[in-house]
């Protein structure tokens, strides 16, 4: 992340599945965009209450209006660059994005994104859980409907190279 960047987009309670063939599970996380990158945050530092409280902020938000161009009280690029430093949390160009769309689904909407990470090619679907089970192990059982578009446009109009 660049000392210049600065937050467009601020999603929490994003479930993150490979569409890889074989592959099992998913991964709860942030997705951030900001005005040079896309990043899927899922090792944060913030603390879990304002995790709680911001995922029912968000879902009051969404059941008012679909629009996912947001920004959440109490997350900055301060807080944004102290969770890159984990290794585990995925940071993009939007030039080694390969392909971006997105879908209307019975269950939700989807945002479906393919890309190039130092020679990996991978594929993920990323959706906004509404609601959880915790036992046996933490999935969501409910998805929001939300419209990705100016999201994926966002991300289109300032690749400098589309494949």
């Amino acid at each position: 992340m660049e000392s210049d960047e600065k937050i467009q987009s601020h999603l929490v309670s994003v479930w993150r599945e490979s569409k890889k063939f074989f592959s099992v599970g998913g991964r709860e996380g942030m997705l951030v965009l900001t005005d040079k990158h896309l990043i899927f945050v899922h090792k944060t530092e913030s603390k879990i209450n304002w995790w709680r409280n911001i995922t029912q902020r968000q879902v009051i938000n969404f059941l008012k209006s679909k629009n996912i161009m947001i920004h959440h009280d109490g997350y900055n690029e301060k807080e944004l660059s102290n969770d890159l430093e984990n290794s585990k949390n995925v940071e993009l160009r939007f030039d080694d994005i390969d392909k971006i769309s997105f879908e209307e689904k019975i269950w939700g909407s989807a945002l479906y994104i393919e890309y190039e990470k130092e020679g990996k090619k991978e594929n993920y679907q990323y959706a906004i859980a509404q609601d959880w089970v915790k036992y046996p192990m933490k999935e969501p059982t409910k998805f929001m409907k939300v419209e990705w578009a100016p999201f994926v446009q966002y991300i289109k109009e300032r690749q400098k190279f589309t494949k």
